[in-house]
C-alpha cells in the first residue's frame, strides 16, 4: 500500500436532538348543517358496501416519518443491521432532521437497549411470551413501550401513534393487538411493572438483570470484572454493578479528540466543543452533528471516546529503554477502523517517529487509510515514514521480529465495554464469542511481544473489561514467556489537567468504567520485552 493510494471522501454518522411535529391524520368527514339537512352524498359514496371498503383508508392515520423510521431501522437491526449505521443513513435518506432525528434515534437506541425489559412488560401486558408475537409486531410494541416508560412522551400520543404505525406497516388486524397491548402497558408506572416482571426471581443478580435489561451472562461477566479488577468491595460490589448496568443505558456523549499537531483544541472550542476534564486532547459536543466541524471533516480531529484517548497518550508516555530507546518505530498492530492510529501517528509524527498501521480486513486497511489522510499529508511535510500495511497481525511477529519499541494492541473483542454505544451487542453476543476471542487475543498478544524490540513497551487493550479478555489472557502469555514483564500503567493515566485518575483498579492493569470515569470500560496493560 503506497502514498499515491486513492483517498475517499470522510464520512460521518450523527444526527441528534428530540422529535417535535407529530403528524395528526384525518378521519373521514361527516356533513354539517341541521338535522334532516345533510348534504346529498357523493356518488361513488352511495353504497354502504363501498363505505365500508373506504372509511380505514380514509380514517387510518398515518405514523409520522421519525417514528417510521425508527421502526425501519428497528426491522434492520433485527436482521444483522448495526444501529450507528442503519439509522443516520435512514435520517439523511428521508431528511429527517434536528429535533425530530433526535426523537427516532433516542426511539431505536432506548428500545433496543431496553429490550430485554420490554419483552418481559410486554409478555405481560399481552398475556402471551414474546415468542408468540411477530417479530415486526414485538418492534413495534418495544418503540411504543419505550415512548410510555422511557421517554417524556404523553400517553395519549405514545398509544395513538404506536397504533397509527402499527397499522401503517403491521395491518389493521395487528393493530388492534398493539392498541390492547398498549393501553395495558400505560395503566401502570415503570417502577410497577419492573416489580411485576421480577417477582419471583429468587437470584439478586438475575433479578438486576432484568430489571436493568442486561442478558444475565453479561451481568454475571461485569459483577466478575469489578471485583478481579479491584473497582468494587465484597460490600459495595452489588452497588458498583447497578450503577455501571444502569450506565450502559445511558446515551454516550460525543466526544472528540483533537489530534496533536494537526488540530487544537482551542479550534474545537471555536466550533461549538467544550474541552474534555478528563482526557488532553479531548473535547465533547453536547448537540450537534461532528462532521460539521471542519477539522473532523479533514481528518485533524475525530470522533473518539475519551478512554481510548487516554490510553494512547499513556502508551506514548512510557518510557522505552535500551535497543528500543535507540531505534523508535511505532506499530498500531489492529489499526482498523483507525480511530487509536490516528491519534497515535499524530503523536509519532511530533516525535519524527516512523509509524505502521496493520490491518488484516482490505476494507477496514481502506478506512484506515482514509483516517490517517491527515496524518500522512503532515508525514510527508515532516519527512517522516508513515505506512498502512494489509496483513494479518499474528504474523508480524515472524515478518518483523523486534521490528518496534512502541507496538500497540487493540485487539478484537466482545465490546462488552461499549454496551451504551452499541445498543444491539449485549443481545447479540454469547459466552461462546468469549471462548473464541481469547485464542486471538493471545495469538495477537505474542506476535506483538515479538515484535518489540528489547527494552520496547506493548500496550494491549480490549474494549471489554471481562476477565477472561483481559487479565488472563496477559498473565497466561507473561506465564509462558520469560521474556516480559507486566508495568504498572496506572501513573500514565492522568486527566486534562496533569492530575492521575482514581478507581483505575489495583494494578498494575488499569480497568476504565462508565459509572466511575464516563468513558468506555476499557482494560489497559503494558508491558515491557527484556
Amino acid at each position: 500500500m503506497s502514498d499515491d493510494r486513492r483517498e475517499d471522501a470522510r464520512h460521518g454518522e450523527h444526527g441528534p436532538g428530540r422529535g417535535e411535529g407529530r403528524g395528526e391524520g384525518r378521519g373521514a368527514g361527516r356533513g354539517e348543517g341541521r338535522r334532516g339537512d345533510r348534504q346529498r352524498p357523493q356518488a361513488r359514496e352511495r353504497s354502504a358496501g363501498h363505505r365500508s371498503e373506504l372509511r380505514p383508508s380514509e380514517r387510518a392515520r398515518r405514523t409520522d416519518p421519525a417514528r417510521l423510521a425508527a421502526y425501519t431501522a428497528m426491522r434492520d437491526v433485527a436482521d444483522g443491521g448495526y444501529a450507528n449505521l442503519v439509522l443516520p443513513r435512514l435520517l439523511r435518506d428521508k431528511q429527517i432532521r434536528g429535533r425530530d432525528a433526535g426523537f427516532a434515534t433516542e426511539l431505536v437506541y432506548g428500545a433496543t437497549r431496553l429490550s430485554g425489559l420490554y419483552d418481559a412488560i410486554i409478555a405481560s401486558a399481552a398475556g402471551r411470551p414474546v415468542s408468540k408475537i411477530d417479530g415486526n409486531v414485538l418492534d413495534t410494541l418495544r418503540l411504543g413501550a419505550h415512548q410510555l416508560l422511557g421517554m417524556r412522551v404523553a400517553t395519549h400520543a405514545a398509544v395513538d401513534e404506536t397504533v397509527a404505525l402499527a397499522r401503517q406497516v403491521n395491518g389493521a388486524g395487528a393493530s388492534g393487538f398493539v392498541n390492547a397491548v398498549m393501553r395495558r402497558i400505560s395503566e401502570r408506572a415503570p417502577d410497577e411493572w419492573v416489580a411485576i416482571v421480577t417477582d419471583g426471581i429468587a437470584d439478586p443478580v438475575e433479578r438486576l438483570a432484568v430489571r436493568t435489561s442486561h442478558p444475565v451472562w453479561v451481568t454475571k461477566a461485569l459483577r466478575a470484572a469489578l471485583i478481579g479488577h479491584g473497582a468494587a468491595t465484597a460490600a459495595t460490589v452489588d452497588e458498583s454493578l447497578t450503577a455501571l448496568l444502569e450506565s450502559d443505558n445511558e446515551p454516550a456523549k460525543v466526544s472528540l479528540v483533537a489530534r496533536p499537531g494537526l488540530a487544537s483544541l482551542d479550534e474545537l472550542e471555536h466550533d461549538g466543543a467544550l474541552r474534555s476534564g478528563l482526557s488532553p486532547v479531548g473535547a465533547t459536543l453536547a448537540e450537534g452533528d461532528p462532521g460539521a466541524i471542519a477539522a473532523v471533516r479533514d481528518g485533524r480531529a475525530a470522533v473518539q471516546d475519551e478512554g481510548s484517548q487516554l490510553l494512547v497518550l499513556a502508551l506514548a508516555a512510557a518510557e522505552v529503554v535500551g535497543q528500543a530507546a535507540a531505534h523508535e518505530r511505532w506499530l498500531d498492530l489492529c489499526a482498523g477502523p483507525g480511530g487509536k492510529a490516528g491519534l497515535l501517528a499524530a503523536l509519532a509524527i511530533q516525535r519524527r517517529v516512523p509509524f505502521v498501521a496493520n490491518e488484516i480486513s482490505e476494507h477496514r486497511a481502506d478506512l484506515v487509510w482514509q483516517t490517517l489522510s491527515a496524518a500522512r499529508a503532515a508525514a510527508r511535510d515532516a519527512d517522516v515514514s508513515l505506512k498502512v500495511r494489509q496483513g494479518d497481525g499474528r504474523d508480524l511477529g515472524e515478518v518483523e521480529p523486534e521490528g518496534f519499541s512502541r507496538v500497540l494492541i487493540d485487539a478484537p473483542c466482545t465490546g462488552l465495554g461499549a454496551l451504551r454505544r452499541r445498543p444491539e451487542a449485549r443481545w447479540r453476543r454469547t459466552p461462546d464469542d468469549v471462548a473464541a476471542l481469547a485464542g486471538l487475543q493471545r495469538e495477537l498478544l505474542t506476535s506483538g511481544i515479538d515484535a518489540t524490540a528489547p527494552g520496547g513497551l506493548v500496550g494491549y487493550a480490549t474494549c471489554s473489561p471481562h476477565l477472561n479478555e483481559t487479565r488472563f489472557v496477559v498473565s497466561d502469555i507473561v506465564k509462558r514467556r520469560g521474556d516480559v514483564e507486566v508495568v504498572d500503567a496506572r501513573s500514565l493515566f492522568v486527566d486534562a489537567s496533569g492530575r492521575p485518575l482514581g478507581d483505575l483498579g489495583d494494578g498494575p492493569f488499569v480497568q476504565l468504567w462508565p459509572h466511575l470515569h464516563g468513558t468506555d470500560a476499557m482494560f489497559f496493560a503494558l508491558l515491557r520485552r527484556h
